[in-house]
């Protein structure tokens, strides 16, 4: 996959890569990232599920038009479509019908005293203007009863995000993701059903590297290379 973005800007990396790994859509299913940047994990989802339709939603208009840009570069404009909108607004702004799966990669942020972005270009991708709350309830919104939230964030905010998606999300499934196999981990990755009524599962780590001075760990490196899923 190739992917076009701004010299100044934010970069996709390794979450939009293990996001996309974590996206179980069927065929036929739609699925819907808000906040989607460039297409980073989007595209990537794309190309992982090759029978699943996808739509981005993004509020920096050039982000988007590389978003769209990307997309016709990697061949999936008939299955990938973006639009503009802001997630502060809310889904019901966006026009767009409910989805069977959303994917999404919040700002980690949401108090501009507590980080200095080293370029305003890229502060939109880390500052949440409406807070976490205001991405659990567009992603609640935007799925239908029975469908699938998948959030990557910090690992320190997992109780928010299960308090803000419950009661109306639950069958929680979680997937911390550590650095190496004996350091907390510092991200997780929440997979929740709306309507979900399951016991919550904790699900055993993914260790992106090993100590011995290899870059990834051999589980890591094939999610990375798109051999493997992020299985749930």
């Amino acid at each position: 996959m190739r992917l076009r973005q701004r010299a100044d800007g934010y970069r996709a990396g390794m979450d939009a890569a293990l996001l996309a790994a974590a996206c179980d859509a069927l065929p036929g299913q739609r699925v819907l990232e808000p906040g989607c940047g460039v297409g980073g994990a989007l595209l990537a989802a794309a190309t992982r599920r090759p029978e699943a339709l996808f739509q981005g939603v993004e509020r920096d208009p050039v982000a988007a038009g590389l978003a769209t840009e990307n997309a016709d570069l990697n061949l999936l404009s008939d299955r990938v479509a973006i639009q503009a909108g802001d997630v502060d607004s809310g889904f019901r702004a966006s026009g767009l019908p409910v989805f069977d799966a959303v994917m999404t990669n919040p700002p980690f942020f949401d108090d501009a005293a507590t980080l200095r972005a080293p370029n305003p270009a890229k502060s939109g991708a880390w500052m949440a203007d409406g807070g976490l709350k205001a991405w659990t309830t567009f992603c609640l919104k935007a799925v239908r009863e029975g469908g699938t939230i998948t959030i990557i964030h910090r690992a320190d905010r997992l109780a928010d995000i299960l308090a803000q998606l419950a009661p109306k999300a639950g069958s929680f499934r979680i997937r911390p993701i550590a650095p190496f196999a004996d350091a907390p981990a510092k991200r997780v990755i929440v997979r929740a059903i709306k309507t979900g009524k399951a016991p919550l599962v904790l699900l055993p780590p993914l260790v992106l590297h090993d100590r011995d001075g290899g870059k990834h760990s051999a589980e890591a490196e094939a999610i990375l290379r798109g051999e493997a899923a992020l299985g749930w």
